[in-house]
């Protein structure tokens, strides 16, 4: 989840009878959608030794405050392993994982009947996930092909919060609402929600 350290886990296995020294260069870096690398944001090189039929688990943590300042709107890490079988000839293994945080942060409540004409409060519940402060907080609800710009107070560190937004539906049928919520951290966390809208 954005804004939390990530763990992930290696599993080396030996599926030979001999004994294996494998050396491991771990890599880390936020990259777009198109894979394309932007910062890299750890390295790492560990060697293992493997006995015969033996499996071994190598953990790796990327903390916040590693990969927080360089994220881009994609929230996409790589994560790539090159394993080499030292003694071998040079056999080695690459393995790569790309990792796409999820948000949490907006929630979406409404009544459970909606009608034509009637007013409506919807309740908008939003978070900072992020272990510091976050200021410059604005969420833009865009709702009936409107648009609604809403400027909301600092929050501290994983601090959630909630406004009451009021509107009243003009027609029948189906109708989205989006929310997009930005900060000086991060920008850009979306919510939406498919309203049914009943005859009056």
């Amino acid at each position: 989840v954005f804004g939390k350290d990530i763990t992930l886990l290696l599993i080396l296995s030996n599926l030979s009878s001999d004994r294996k020294t494998v050396k491991v260069d771990m890599s880390a870096s936020t990259v777009l959608y198109t894979r394309r690398p932007v910062t890299e944001i750890l390295k790492a090189t560990t060697s293992v030794d493997l006995g015969s039929k033996q499996g071994k688990h190598i953990r790796l943590k990327i903390p916040y405050s590693y990969y927080g300042k360089y994220l881009t709107t994609d929230k996409r890490i790589q994560v790539t392993a090159l394993c080499e079988v030292l003694h071998r000839h040079g056999i080695k293994l690459l393995v790569e994982k790309t990792i796409i945080l999820e948000d949490t942060n907006i929630i979406i409540k409404m009544p459970r009947r909606v009608v034509v004409n009637k007013a409506v409060t919807l309740e908008i519940s939003y978070a900072n996930p992020l272990p510091e402060p976050v200021s410059r907080c604005v969420l833009l609800v865009t709702l009936m092909n409107q648009q609604v710009k809403i400027h909301l107070a600092r929050l501290a560190p994983r601090e959630r919060s909630k406004i009451y937004f009021e509107f009243t539906p003009r027609k029948s049928g189906p109708l989205q609402l989006q929310v997009d919520f930005s900060c000086d951290k991060f920008s850009h966390v979306k919510g939406f929600v498919t309203i049914a809208v009943a005859p009056a």
